[in-house]
């Protein structure tokens, strides 16, 4: 009587029928050894050997057990950049949730790819966390069917596209974020409303701006597309456009700057040409970042909860680690809010 296979060591193919690891070794023309480095992430594998395996295990749908695959007391978190305020308070939050499940943080930076490179899933996969958390960026085809592979799994946290349907993401109501922001600016009689945008493939970026032109064709004023300019939400972004936008001769009374980063990065253009915030020109951030209470004036922003949005990531994946079933919502927006401070008001002569 023979032994059963090792549930780790069978999978399904496309066609219906089972495939050992073994087959799957034969067919690639390797040793089961090989398939194992392959699987566990090891570096001493030929990149072609590598690739003719990998192509195998995902045509054959191969998925480790996740009761069967060992996990180190990790979580991996990535970030497209790894630089400013904003990335603290989102390591803040998965520090949270990992401090009291017992696991520690692994941080990584793409370098402001929005995928990580085929050498960071290697490493992943040799590390074996609870699971990986990327934030603002996502997984290719490949990197995807690599993680499902080894039952590692994964979630995105402020998408930068449409990580697809079958992919867990949380996120903010950018887009109702943009239009508060903008309606409250109309409300205060601003007619010229000029907005300094985030990077145009970040879909969190395009569906501010969208907020924003909604709220002005709610209201019936114009958009003027002289008035809308591009940044990559950093400091140094708001500075030069809003630079750009207050020399001109029909220079806007308030700004949507984007994100906080920005809107600090105009207040300084406004200093520099001498303009008063916010007697001159009201300013909107958005996130709300712990410095937007204390720059002077404090700064009117729109709250994206962050450190919330952070350990909704980590708990959801660290429950996509426990069953194999998925929880019932993998698709999450936590709701933005607008916080009033003092660096908006009524334009002159009102």
């Amino acid at each position: 009587m023979t032994s059963p296979q090792p549930a780790e060591s069978r999978t399904q193919g496309r066609s219906g029928q089972t495939a050992t690891l073994a087959e799957i070794a034969r067919e690639a023309g390797v040793s089961a050894p090989t398939v194992s480095k392959v699987l566990n992430g090891r570096a001493d594998v030929a990149p072609a050997t590598r690739s003719r395996v990998e192509g195998l295990l995902r045509a054959h749908g191969y998925r480790r057990r996740r009761a069967e695959a060992s996990r180190s007391p990790l979580i991996d978190l990535v970030f497209h950049e790894l630089e400013s305020a904003w990335a603290m308070e989102v390591i803040r939050g998965v520090e949270n949730v990992a401090r009291d499940a017992g696991l520690s943080v692994v941080l990584s930076e793409s370098a402001g790819r929005l995928t990580p490179g085929r050498t960071w899933a290697d490493q992943v996969a040799a590390r074996r966390p609870h699971g990986v958390i990327l934030v603002l960026s996502g997984l290719d085809e490949s990197g995807r069917a690599l993680l499902t592979s080894r039952s590692i799994p994964f979630v995105v946290m402020d998408p930068a596209g449409d990580p697809g349907t079958d992919v867990p993401s949380i996120g903010a109501t950018n887009w109702q974020g943009g239009l508060a922001a903008t309606r409250h600016l109309v409300e205060l009689g601003h007619t010229r409303i000029g907005a300094i945008t985030g990077p145009s493939r970040m879909m969190c970026s395009r569906a501010r701006v969208d907020g924003y032109r909604a709220a002005l064709e709610t209201d019936g004023l114009p958009v003027d597309p002289q008035l809308i300019t591009t940044g990559d939400f950093h400091h140094e972004a708001g500075y030069r456009q809003g630079l750009a936008l207050l020399r001109r001769e029909d220079r806007p009374t308030a700004v949507f700057a984007g994100n906080d980063l920005q809107a600090l990065g105009l207040y300084e253009a406004a200093r520099e040409l001498g303009l008063r915030i916010p007697e001159d020109l009201s300013v909107v951030g958005f996130d709300d970042l712990p410095i937007a209470r204390w720059v002077g004036p404090p700064l009117t922003t729109v709250r994206q909860p962050l450190t919330e949005m952070a350990e909704a990531a980590a708990r959801l994946v660290l429950d996509l680690g426990k069953s194999a079933e998925a929880p019932a919502a993998t698709r999450v927006e936590l709701a933005t809010s607008l916080v009033v401070r003092s660096s908006t008001a009524a334009p002159a002569g009102r």
